[in-house]
């Protein structure tokens, strides 16, 4: 479970986040939907405890702030960033045993799934993009948290990867898992979702949930988008 109650962030006189509040459940998939400079990435980065902020954030009823929060949660940034210097089987090896995980047939299954298996001796530097968002994802998944956030996971991917991980997504969600995806991109996350949030300056602009849209005269995720993003629709 992930909630984000009243989370402010603000650089200096910029607010970037203004009272955000939202909440998922265990086995929800919730996307966070809006154009650039909209808070993203923002209230992304606040959630993994990467930024300062005034307000509340919990991942299963825990603080993001406490270290067993932290061990819940995984977390799939916009920009891979990753170490120069190690392996990718170093760098897998590093996360496992930092999370004190086990399960190391889970980590050979994530280098087959994401088709790693021919490069796992390349260096960070060396690998592209998208080589780089794979591994990013399996980093983010190998201590098999219960809380996952994706910050534009499918930028740079591969057709074959962006199949494997929108397949995991489900499968993460069927398993229970709580996820949170960030993207400005609508058809990216079709037949993946439970509930969208969309944003605008800072904001949730409106809220819709995937049965919201098979009911008779309800805009389509497409148009509402439009209308809030555009300037058409208030409120």
């Amino acid at each position: 479970m992930l909630t984000v109650e009243n989370v402010t962030k603000k650089y200096k006189k910029l607010v970037a986040i203004d009272e955000l509040s939202f909440r998922l459940n265990d086995g929800e998939t919730g996307v966070l939907l809006g154009p650039n400079g909209a808070g993203k990435s923002t209230i992304i980065k606040c959630i993994a405890g990467l930024l300062q902020f005034t307000g509340t954030i919990e991942i299963n009823g825990i603080s993001n702030k406490d270290l067993d929060a932290k061990r819940q949660l995984g977390y799939v940034p916009e920009v891979p960033t990753l170490y120069d210097t190690l392996t990718i089987d170093e760098h897998l090896e590093f996360i496992r045993r930092a999370y004190k995980s086990d399960n190391k047939q889970y980590m050979e299954d994530l280098i087959e799934r994401f088709e790693l298996g021919d490069k796992r001796r390349k260096l960070g530097r060396e690998l592209s993009k998208g080589m780089q968002q794979k591994v990013s994802i399996c980093c983010a998944l190998i201590h098999d948290p219960s809380v996952i956030i994706f910050d534009e996971p499918l930028v740079g991917l591969d057709p074959h990867a962006i199949k494997e991980l929108k397949a995991l997504i489900n499968e993460l969600k069927a398993a229970g898992k709580t996820i949170l995806i960030s993207t400005h991109m609508i058809d990216t996350i079709e037949e993946t979702w439970d509930v969208v949030n969309i944003m605008m300056n800072g904001k949730i602009a409106a809220t819709r949930h995937n049965t919201d849209i098979m009911k008779a005269g309800e805009k389509s995720l497409d148009e509402l988008f439009f209308e809030i993003t555009e300037g058409r629709l208030d409120g």
